[in-house]
């Protein structure tokens, strides 16, 4: 254990998808009771965040497109103010795979920008652009519910939502992922149907990633990937964040009952599918994630306890907490450039 706390200590240690409060929340920079606030951060020797900008699926009308859009500007405003210092407490807004590391040197947390939810720029291509401007690396292409870019894999019949609306990804949507790789940011397959996943694997010039997802072989939820998904991030060079929702890791898992060994497993089983370099870590904390001995951001350590006690080496702890998710921060960079 003294082991792992060392090596915990000296990594560079990012969550992928983290939510933030809205529209009003406490300072992240004192203690608050969120599963992640910069204290907690600090404890748990977490060295980034990425922080969506959550928007909830609405009417795809232009006033609810206008409105989902200004939250999700909100929000990325409220994100991009966590770069500062409070008293001992100093946060950087970081945009590249450069500026994590050259926060994580010089001993500050790295704050990533991120938007969850296509729904965010309704059907107007260049919002996409200001999302990119305002910092964000990622575009969730859908959440709980169809929208005018792809099928979710979560229908919503409360919204008159169909079992599939386009078939995958609708050619908007195609639009989209094109941007997106023109922009530099990377296209998060989380939340979409099996269908339109796939296409998005194909389709992008860049490899996608799914920011918070689980193994379907171990729990058969409609969030998780298939094997089929799993060989189709390995083939585009793509990759799976692992995340914390107890209801992903076991069948109607509560979080008092799912441990790290649960969630340690779904991570063995896609690293034995399809190879250390496609696998990461992320939480989905203050969206619901959680569970014990992962609670909050201060327990991160527990993680690579767990990985160092089953046999994972210094490298490849490395890269399930950071190096895997900076090497698709930098061929989207590439991409763009």
């Amino acid at each position: 254990m003294s082991d792992a706390a060392s090596l915990h200590r000296e990594l560079l240690t990012l969550d992928s998808h983290i939510d933030i409060p809205w529209p009003d929340g406490p300072d992240p920079f004192g203690e608050t009771g969120r599963c992640v606030d910069l204290p907690k951060m600090r404890r748990g020797g977490l060295s980034a965040g990425c922080f969506a900008a959550y928007v909830p699926q609405g009417r795809r009308d232009r006033e609810g497109q206008d409105a989902a859009y200004a939250r999700a500007i909100g929000m990325l405003e409220t994100i991009r103010a966590m770069g500062r210092q409070v008293g001992d407490i100093t946060a950087r807004l970081a945009s590249t795979a450069g500026e994590i590391e050259a926060a994580r040197r010089d001993g500050v947390l790295a704050i990533v920008p991120a938007v969850e939810n296509g729904h965010a720029m309704g059907t107007d291509l260049g919002r996409l652009r200001r999302f990119r401007e305002m910092g964000a690396r990622y575009l969730t292409i859908t959440h709980n519910g169809h929208n005018d870019l792809a099928d979710s894999a979560n229908p919503r019949s409360d919204l008159g939502d169909t079992p599939a609306e386009h078939g995958g990804l609708s050619p908007l949507g195609r639009e989209a992922v094109a941007e997106l790789n023109r922009l530099g940011m990377l296209v998060d397959v989380s939340h979409l149907a099996k269908s339109a996943m796939m296409q998005a694997a194909a389709c992008s010039r860049t490899p996608v990633l799914a920011t918070h997802s689980c193994v379907r072989a171990l729990c058969d939820h409609a969030r998780n990937l298939d094997d089929e998904q799993l060989d189709a991030l390995r083939e585009v060079g793509g990759l799976i964040q692992i995340t914390a929702v107890a209801g992903f890791l076991r069948p109607q898992g509560k979080a008092e009952s799912v441990g790290v060994a649960d969630y340690v497993d779904h991570v063995e089983y896609a690293v034995r599918r399809i190879g250390i370099a496609h696998v990461g870590l992320s939480s989905d904390f203050d969206g619901g994630g959680g569970f014990t001995g992962w609670r909050d951001a201060s327990e991160s350590p527990n993680l690579t306890a767990e990985l160092w006690r089953r046999g994972f080496g210094r490298d490849e702890i490395a890269a399930l907490w950071s190096g895997n998710f900076l090497r698709l921060l930098r061929a989207a960079e590439a991409e763009a450039a």
